[in-house]
């Protein structure tokens, strides 16, 4: 049985450092396991008032997330907390009342900056935000890298030797922990 991991990634751009991280993470699944992006820049923001009808991309944000065994999000900080588009996925996800996707569900957060925080306030608003709505949320080891573009090549992959071995090893923890029932 194929283990589905959903990822989002907070960043909007394509160049964001948060984009190469998530790759490399990716490129440490395990056989068994597919990760699949859940696209978050084209949703509407959202409003109660769309609750009655059907909005296709909710839709489809809201079938890959509960589909998914695990999300994990790699996001950056914005004004020191969750980036809009991120929290817009979440509201998207937790609504019509009753019908949340994150009750239970099994997520893990991953931060980095090129500042010397690392993000830690956004992903410490994420965990927060998650644990309120129910979901399960990875304790350890916490993932907030700051000066994370100091550990991208020229090329948008990670290669610094100390934080190629701290992404590994929360990648092994990870996908060992979805793993567990």
């Amino acid at each position: 049985m194929m283990t589905k991991i959903a990822l989002i990634i907070g960043s909007l751009s394509q160049n964001s450092l948060n984009r190469s991280i998530a790759n490399h993470l990716v490129n440490q699944e395990p056989e068994g396991v597919s990760v699949e992006e859940v696209i978050i820049g084209d949703l509407p923001l959202y409003t109660q008032d769309l609750d009655q009808q059907t909005i296709d991309v909710y839709e489809r944000v809201r079938k890959q997330l509960s589909e998914a065994d695990a999300v994990l999000f790699v996001s950056p900080e914005h004004n020191r907390s969750v980036p809009a588009a991120v929290k817009n996925l979440i509201d998207i996800a937790s609504r019509p009342f009753g019908k949340s996707v994150w009750n239970g569900k099994k997520t893990a957060i991953v931060t980095a900056s090129p500042g010397s925080y690392g993000g830690i306030n956004s992903g410490l608003h994420l965990r927060q935000i998650l644990q309120s709505l129910g979901a399960e949320t990875l304790n350890a080891p916490e993932l907030f890298l700051s000066r994370a573009n100091t550990a991208l090549n020229d090329h948008g992959e990670v290669n610094d030797e100390r934080t190629v071995s701290f992404l590994n090893k929360f990648a092994s923890t990870f996908y060992a922990w979805v793993a567990k029932s």
